[in-house]
């Protein structure tokens, strides 16, 4: 019988996060509240929104990438846009679970660096409900992109420049600015602190990250 109850109330924590996960757009604070829970049946029934969410912002930072305006440029291609689409969502993968693992540990030393307590798990899951405007532009703007502009996205010297492109790269932008705010805010939301305390943690991890990378581009600045 305590099986069967633990069985309902795992199903019932399952679906309220699903429904958390579409909130994030109409009530954010309420969600990214719900984040401080750190129980591990809250954390299991928020695995795979969290999952879905790292996926499908991925493949949206792949679409936006310049070397994915040149895929159809690539023998390996063999200008198809069906080989396209399998790029688009395995790099996406692979891109969004980097972002989550690396970015995530960037930021949680962004929020330790700032008085945080919280986890590197909380911290992992800050970013990926903050990245799910990106989802937005996936699922919204590039659809409607493709139509106008078909195989041109994906090759240099298409039929995708203008004005009309630029609005699309001005929405895609605006996206981009909306999760990076929703970033700061769930940061503020979940420590409990002010925005401008959150801004600091997220200069924070902008500071880490070039830090990291220094001695990378030293070399890339030299050629």
């Amino acid at each position: 019988m305590a099986t069967d109850e633990q069985a309902v109330s795992q199903s019932e924590l399952d679906r309220e996060w699903w429904l958390r996960t579409l909130a994030i757009f109409q009530a954010p604070g309420a969600v990214f509240a719900a984040l401080r829970a750190e129980p591990r049946e809250d954390v299991d029934a928020r695995q795979e929104p969290v999952l879905a969410l790292v996926l499908l912002a991925g493949m949206a930072a792949v679409l936006v990438a310049p070397s994915t305006g040149r895929l159809l440029d690539e023998s390996i291609v063999d200008n198809s846009m069906a080989v396209v689409a399998v790029l688009v969502f395995v790099t996406g993968g692979l891109y969004g679970a980097a972002t989550y693992w690396l970015g995530g540990a960037a930021l949680y030393a962004g929020l330790r660096g700032a008085g945080s307590k919280g986890s590197y798990l909380r911290a992992r899951h800050i970013l990926a409900f903050a990245a799910a405007p990106l989802i937005v532009g996936l699922v919204l703007v590039w659809p409607v992109r493709m139509a106008v502009y078909g195989s041109d996205l994906f090759r240099t010297g298409g039929s995708d420049s203008g004005a009309g492109n630029v609005v699309f790269e001005a929405l895609l932008g605006a996206i981009g600015l909306w999760a990076l705010g929703l970033l700061v805010y769930g940061i503020a939301v979940v420590e409990r602190w002010t925005i401008v305390r959150a801004l600091v943690s997220v200069a924070l991890v902008v500071l880490s990250l070039l830090v990291i990378t220094f001695p990378f581009l030293i070399p890339l600045a030299s050629r």
